[in-house]
């Protein structure tokens, strides 16, 4: 069969007519057929997957049962448009209960997502126009930078170095894009570097916003998974809320990923621009999870729980990785170890990627990890391993390390 019409009607954004025809395959769809690949080549090897990106466990029992009950009432049946007020009450008391902001409006200053994703993809939609900059911090989630694209905007990436403490530096930028930038996106706690930012950082943040009329989107996913101190936001940094907004999930904190909530907060006007557009996108979502969410909201001492969690695997994979010859730390943030990649195997293979040591690992180790190759050669180790109870946990780490001590990497 000839080639389709349709083939020549597809946007230029997706490629035009070669849309479908690009065999490049990207980074995690390599990982998920090497995991395939691996697991045939070796049938009865147990496959350690410390790659995966989000919690290996359900939502809280409560939070369930929240759902249950709220799914069964008939008044919750309907569409939630941009979201119920008790929600937006239960963000707000949430902000100054753990991370002590203070006078947020509930009824202008926050707005549910269905998800943080939806809410990163829409914000080129508010502000980017053709010839418009967003400031992308790499590596990182992609997602604001693919739609300022797919708007005619353009992206400038600010590596995220280990010397500079994985935070990005905002004197490196040209003077040019300083005046075209809109969006300032930033991810801290950090995927995937688990670097937390600085009261002095975010105030550099500010200023530099401020002096170049540029809107600060920071996505806090992973903001109460912390190890060292107290959770820290933007906004309870003053001039925040001036200058930008702050996506907060639902997913990592609280094991709730497939549940898709979360809720955009801070400038009244950076938020009004979000509901319109979130308005001609979707109807909100289910009020009954939006009631699980208030539930969850209120009950911080299940994030106490996880954070426990991920604190005592985390130990447990750096021992592992130190023991291997990698240079791992306990992050402050996030779920995952951020290390250097090996240069190759002493007298042996060579790795001039990180990727390729991926490969390697998953190919040889049947060892799933993530690499990125954006500011150096680093893996990402995931502490969201699949292990029921702390004695499970000491055995996947323990083949971990087993496994790593059969090789003579070298860095």
């Amino acid at each position: 069969m000839g080639e389709s019409f349709i083939q020549s009607l597809f946007a230029a954004r997706l490629g035009g007519n070669n849309f479908g025809k690009d065999t490049k395959i990207y980074k995690f769809e390599k990982i998920k057929r090497a995991k395939r690949a691996a697991i045939a080549a070796h049938p009865g090897v147990e496959l350690i997957d410390l790659g995966v990106g989000e919690p290996d466990e359900m939502a809280f029992p409560g939070v369930v049962d929240t759902l249950r009950v709220e799914a069964g009432r008939p008044e919750n049946r309907g569409y939630a448009d941009n979201g119920i007020q008790e929600f937006k009450n239960a963000a707000v008391r949430y902000m100054d209960r753990i991370y002590g902001v203070k006078e947020l409006d509930p009824a202008t200053e926050v707005l549910h997502s269905i998800g943080s994703k939806p809410a990163l993809a829409m914000f080129p939609s508010v502000f980017i126009n053709p010839g418009d900059v967003t400031l992308m911090t790499v590596p990182g989630y992609p997602i604001i930078a693919t739609h300022t694209r797919w708007y005619g905007g353009e992206v400038f990436n600010l590596p995220l170095l280990e010397e500079n403490n994985f935070l990005p530096n905002l004197e490196s930028i040209p003077a040019g894009i300083r005046k075209r930038a809109k969006l300032l996106y930033l991810n801290y706690p950090n995927n995937p570097t688990g670097a937390v930012a600085t009261l002095e950082f975010f105030r550099k943040v500010i200023d530099f916003a401020k002096a170049n009329d540029i809107i600060v989107v920071q996505d806090a996913a992973y903001g109460a998974l912390t190890y060292n101190g107290k959770p820290f936001s933007f906004l309870s940094v003053p001039g925040a809320k001036e200058v930008g907004v702050e996506i907060h999930s639902m997913s990592k904190a609280y094991n709730m990923t497939g549940w898709r909530l979360a809720f955009v907060v801070g400038n009244p006007l950076v938020v009004a621009g979000f509901a319109n557009v979130k308005d001609n996108y979707d109807s909100g979502q289910f009020i009954a999870i939006q009631k699980a969410g208030v539930y969850a909201l209120e009950h911080p001492e299940i994030t106490d729980e996880i954070c426990a969690k991920y604190k005592r695997r985390l130990d447990l994979l750096a021992d592992a990785l130190n023991s291997a010859g990698f240079s791992a730390r306990q992050p402050r943030g996030s779920f995952y170890l951020y290390v250097k990649a090996p240069n190759g195997i002493n007298g042996g293979r060579r790795f001039a990627t990180a990727e390729d040591f991926s490969e390697f690992l998953i190919t040889e180790k049947l060892i799933s990890t993530v690499p990125w190759d954006d500011a150096g050669s680093f893996i990402r180790f995931s502490a969201t391993f699949i292990a029921k109870g702390e004695a499970e946990e000491k055995r996947v780490i323990s083949e971990v390390k087993k496994r790593f001590s059969e090789l003579n990497l070298e860095f």
